[in-house]
């Protein structure tokens, strides 16, 4: 057991080994949340937030008026014995990001139904840094898979450290080496253009940025640029050569500085941006870049969409809430995840397949922040 692991996380995995040990019988409720708050001298709410981490993974049920059990999915994929019917989740972050929190809960909902569990291997990364993110951390989050006997991985490729290729190289061949099949979820772990030996579900960014280059360019725009956070992953590759081809294919030019790599809410930085390209419109590589832009820009006193447009990709809860709502291509979270269990479940029925790439079509969503003002 970790010491520095949160309470919550130490109840988490008590109650998950008395599941796999059959220390707690099966036919019978769980310890209560005041016993175990007694028991680990913690608060109630600690108490439930570890049984609602168990029962997003597929483990217990809690049942109103009775008590928590053991979940039938559990039960029926053997795992409350031997593990062996449990899939693994390695998602940095997961429980606070916009698009991969709905995608792992339908792949949890999609697990269960087919009789496996799902468990979390993501914790180390709660308390870490991942632009520090060391080897270490990455041989850890392996082994926690390892150690629970999971048939098969899902495994959304880190983004932030400065060295995640060799980083997600090294868990992704961890896990192979164990014989667990591994699924990416939304990005490679290569930079683009390469192609890794595991199979893919994401997006089409290069279709998703294409279209929304020729929205744009039906609003009006003709000075288009892009912005993205530093240590982008390879969607973000893909979503510029997708925008880039929209801009030559509709008779424009890119300008030599129509890509800009920073902090856009750094004012230095979108001041540069304005007086280097002089866009009429701002592809962001997502929602939280084009969200920072904006209140950026809004706090320069530039019109949104009557200077410039703003656009992103991914369709987050808050793009309708921003002063000005927010124009993005929508990821498909459900049938990514639907997708996900589908390409894990023929991995492990046939082991020999070449790797697969399955992308999905985003969907359009224009908004204010890309209104045609007819003004250009």
């Amino acid at each position: 057991m970790n010491p520095k692991q949160p309470q919550f996380r130490v109840i988490a995995e008590y109650v998950e080994d008395g599941i796999r040990s059959r220390r707690f019988d099966p036919a019978r409720r769980l310890p209560s949340d005041m016993e175990l708050a007694r028991k680990f001298e913690a608060s109630r709410p600690t108490v439930v937030r570890a049984m609602i981490e168990l029962q997003n993974r597929g483990l217990v049920e809690r049942r109103v008026g009775s008590g928590t059990y053991i979940s039938r999915a559990a039960l029926l994929s053997g795992s409350a014995d031997t593990g062996q019917g449990t899939l693994g989740l390695i998602v940095a972050g997961l429980g606070s990001t916009e698009i991969l929190d709905p995608i792992c809960a339908e792949i949890t909902r999609q697990c269960e139904v087919q009789g496996f569990v799902v468990f979390r291997g993501e914790s180390s990364l709660e308390d870490s840094d991942t632009a520090d993110f060391s080897n270490a951390h990455a041989d850890a989050l392996a082994k926690r898979c390892i150690e629970r006997n999971v048939r098969g991985v899902f495994f959304a490729p880190l983004e932030l450290a400065d060295n995640r290729a060799a980083l997600n190289r090294r868990i992704a061949q961890s896990l192979t080496a164990a014989g667990i099949a591994v699924v990416l979820l939304d990005r490679e772990i290569l930079d683009f253009p390469g192609r890794s030996p595991y199979d893919l579900v994401g997006i089409d960014s290069f279709a998703a940025a294409y279209e929304l280059g020729l929205h744009l360019v039906e609003t009006g725009r003709r000075r288009i640029s892009f912005v993205a956070l530093p240590r982008y992953p390879s969607t973000t590759d893909q979503r510029m050569a997708g925008l880039r081809e929209a801009i030559l294919n509709s008779g424009l030019a890119c300008s030599a500085q129509w890509t800009h790599i920073g902090n856009p809410s750094n004012l230095d930085f979108a001041t540069d941006l304005l007086a280097s390209d002089k866009p009429d419109a701002i592809v962001c590589s997502n929602d939280r870049t084009a969200a920072m832009l904006m209140q950026t820009l809004i706090a320069m006193r530039v019109g949104i969409p009557e200077e410039i447009a703003v656009a992103g990709f991914d369709d987050v809860r808050y793009a309708t809430l921003l002063s000005v709502p927010l124009t993005t291509m929508r990821q498909p979270c459900r049938e990514i995840g639907v997708a996900a269990v589908q390409l894990m479940t023929s991995r492990l029925a046939e082991r020999g397949l070449p790797a697969r790439t399955l992308t999905l079509n985003a969907t359009l969503i224009p908004r204010r922040s890309t209104a045609a003002t007819w003004s250009h």
